[in-house]
């Protein structure tokens, strides 16, 4: 069975990822930010049969050895840990930076080091700024509006960087309008 890995699984989008793939069979380690309080997030308002069959890693994305930590043994990293939020962003960029663009590095390097078999590395629609031209395509210019959507188009580049420079199996999904349960 493959194991999957699930960062930013106490999120929105990560906790209903998880409650899929579990759903679908999968054995999943969710990477959830460490609290004093044991908290798990949106995790918390997940069905109790999904929370017990989940393997929780409470860690923190900026944490290489951490992120190492958690990947082993997992063939697989959805990768959806991010800070997010445009507002708070202009007050406090350096956060962004540190989690965003640094969380992303460490979760490639990581998963270079482990041969890890895929990476998904989920991006956001505010990469594209202001539409230029719709329907957006994968095409349209990338356009760092905020400090959010440039610090998440630099984790992008981090993470295509390292499938062109070291053949790291990579791929981005850019979710826009996100919705549903749970929010």
């Amino acid at each position: 069975m493959k194991r999957i890995l699930v960062t930013g699984a106490d999120g929105f989008i990560g906790s209903h990822l998880c409650e899929a793939l579990v759903h679908a069979g999968y054995d999943v380690r969710a990477f959830v930010y460490y609290n004093s309080f044991g908290h798990w997030g949106w995790l918390d308002s997940a069905p109790a049969a999904i929370r017990e069959a989940l393997d929780v890693f409470a860690g923190d994305i900026r944490d290489p050895h951490g992120v190492r930590t958690a990947m082993q043994g997992c063939d697989t990293v959805m990768h959806l840990a991010a800070l997010i939020g445009i507002p708070y962003s202009y007050h406090s960029p350096d956060a962004y930076v540190d989690t965003n663009i640094r969380g992303t590095l460490n979760v490639v390097q990581a998963a270079r080091e482990l041969d890890v078999e895929r990476i998904v590395h989920t991006s956001t629609s505010e990469v594209y700024g202001t539409a230029r031209f719709v329907p957006i395509t994968e095409e349209h210019p990338l356009q760092g509006q905020s400090p959010y959507s440039a610090t998440k188009i630099g984790a992008d580049q981090i993470a295509l960087s390292f499938q062109r420079s070291f053949g790291t199996p990579v791929c981005v999904v850019r979710p826009f309008n996100t919705f549903g349960p749970r929010q």
